[in-house]
């Protein structure tokens, strides 16, 4: 998604990552600051169309039950993206121990009996791709290797 996101405007995944633009008008006392009216906004201040824009695409590309766990995120597009991020990759923790699964994995994998070539690649290839979305990466002499040995 990120990477969809970015190639429609670079300025809309700011708003997601930084979070959403409020034009603000700073009082006499540098202290307050109260949000600007729409009719005094600069272009500078349209800035916040691009958190509109980001929440129609993440809430566009969601099904029915992920929209319902950010729908009612206040900070829409931050709030939402942190919400979806959390659900899909889990903690620091339970990444870590999906990282130690995986791992233990890889390193008992084996062809199975009356498997084919493909089917040890693939289930192969979703281990290693799997560590790789954690952070986990291997060289590619350590796989082949690997391939070959089993």
């Amino acid at each position: 998604m990120q990477i969809f996101i970015e190639a429609i405007d670079l300025n809309i995944w700011d708003a997601i990552e930084i979070g959403p633009y409020v034009p603000t008008i700073v009082g006499a006392s540098t202290s307050t600051r109260t949000e600007k009216p729409r009719d005094k906004w600069t272009e500078e201040d349209r800035r916040i169309q691009y958190n509109l824009k980001a929440k129609s695409i993440i809430t566009s590309t969601l099904g029915i039950n992920e929209y319902f766990r950010v729908s009612n995120c206040s900070n829409a597009t931050k709030e939402m993206w942190d919400t979806l991020q959390l659900m899909h990759e889990g903690t620091t923790d339970v990444k870590r121990s999906r990282v130690n699964t995986l791992t233990y994995e890889y390193e008992l994998f084996r062809m199975n009996t009356n498997e084919n070539i493909q089917s040890m690649q693939k289930r192969f290839t979703h281990i290693v791709n799997h560590l790789a979305s954690l952070g986990k990466t291997f060289p590619n002499e350590d796989l082949i290797n690997k391939v070959l040995r089993c």
